[in-house]
């Protein structure tokens, strides 16, 4: 098992990133999100490997908390490796997982292949997984966010941009307008 990769990016595409060792082996590795990741850069990665009869596959994680969620996903029945990373490529890791806590079905099925059953087994799935480990004290922090992106998107900007803006911001106990001007001042 392939357990971490450190190396450097040789190229990027839109899924994956091909990354060269210093032993001078290449790995393709597909990732969430590749944004933010340049040709020649030094990446570490925590990985996951699969093998089939057809094919093998190496997924690449920032943080072992992103590795670890994605192995929670992928115990829930109809979700594979592709549609776990998809789910990921939704946004932040928080985000996710408050989602599911709440049981927001439709913010899940707006991923790329992820149809309304999937979306409401993941739920009722990973659920109290995710209750047991903490997640519901964001609940409240994220209800904030869901509607700050929900007003930014309101003023024009796409979900994906919505969410990407509010990425990383800690609500503070404060209200969904003060949250929405912090978050606009910090675009300027």
């Amino acid at each position: 098992m392939i357990f971490s990769l450190r190396g450097t990016v040789a190229y990027v595409n839109k899924q994956t990133v091909g990354v060269e060792t210093a032993a001078g082996i290449g790995y393709e590795v597909t990732l969430a999100r590749v944004s933010g990741i340049a040709r020649g850069q030094e990446i570490y990665l925590y990985t996951y490997f699969k093998v089939s009869d057809s094919s093998q596959e190496l997924f690449g994680f920032q943080t072992l908390e992103e590795k670890g969620f994605f192995e929670m996903l992928l115990t829930v029945q109809g979700v594979g490796p592709k549609t776990a990373m998809h789910i990921l490529s939704l946004g932040a890791l928080s985000d996710l997982q408050t989602a599911i806590v709440r049981g927001d079905v439709p913010y899940l099925t707006s991923i790329q292949g992820l149809g309304k059953k999937i979306a409401e087994r993941v739920v009722v799935e990973l659920k109290n997984k995710l209750s047991a480990a903490g997640s519901e004290a964001a609940v409240v922090d994220s209800g904030v966010l869901s509607e700050v992106v929900d007003a930014l998107v309101g003023f024009g900007y796409s979900r994906e941009e919505a969410k990407e803006m509010v990425s990383g911001v800690d609500t503070g106990g404060r209200n969904t307008e003060s949250v929405l001007k912090a978050v606009l001042q910090r675009k300027k």
